[in-house]
């Protein structure tokens, strides 16, 4: 259920349907008129699996549907995010929303930008590459930090410059809802790493007709 609320809600239904279609026919009971003595291990297999067949018919659509509303539900959640923070007029709109919240909000802001997004999932708040975003062909990962009483150094723009480098990213971001040092502002320009601040992210269009290149 979780590998299929990370797909497009839709996906999830085909799945569903797909499942049950195929399922459906492998729970077809096999003819026993006319068997040979040596096809009986045969017909023990079949019938193993038509049992499975008729139990998972019913189950696995199931099982995709609930992944679906998941999908449909998160993507809502994501949206809501998106609405309330651009549209709010306080300074401090991204305080009041936990880490988790934070990386969907970041993520639903690049798929506005027409990015591919992966949910890669960091070990906590502030631990490994966030999200991996696909444009064509090419790969860019995104750390989020939502540090609300500390600068961004420039040691976490280092190690995603490496991590860059081992994967073959054509280029990097990093989301804060604080600031950035000076450092880190130094080593990322001519670099091809995007620093986004608070006030940069809070500021992007909501509506995909209104997109245009922020970062």
């Amino acid at each position: 259920m979780d590998l299929v609320a990370k797909l497009p809600w839709w996906a999830g239904v085909v799945l569903a349907l797909v499942s049950y279609v195929f399922l459906h026919q492998l729970a077809k009971p096999t003819p026993l008129q006319g068997l040979q003595p040596g096809q009986m291990a045969g017909v023990v297999v079949g019938s193993v699996i038509t049992g499975f067949a008729s139990i998972g018919q019913v189950f696995i659509p199931i099982v995709c549907l609930f992944g679906a509303l998941g999908s449909f539900l998160g993507r809502r959640r994501r949206q809501s995010l998106v609405s309330n923070v651009s549209q709010s007029k306080s300074a401090d709109a991204l305080d009041g929303i936990s880490w988790r919240e934070f990386e969907m909000l970041v993520g639903e802001a690049f798929r506005l930008q027409g990015y591919r997004v992966a949910e890669t999932g960091g070990a906590g708040p502030d631990g490994g590459i966030d999200l991996v975003l696909s444009k064509g062909s090419e790969k860019f990962l995104v750390q989020c930090k939502q540090w609300k009483a500390f600068k961004v150094s420039v040691m976490v723009v280092r190690e995603l410059y490496g991590v860059m480098a081992a994967k073959g990213a054509a280029g990097g971001f990093v989301v804060t809802s604080g600031r950035f040092t000076e450092d880190a502002t130094s080593f990322a320009a001519g670099r091809n790493i995007t620093l986004i601040d608070g006030p940069r992210l809070q500021g992007f269009p909501i509506k995909k007709r209104l997109i245009r290149p922020l970062w």
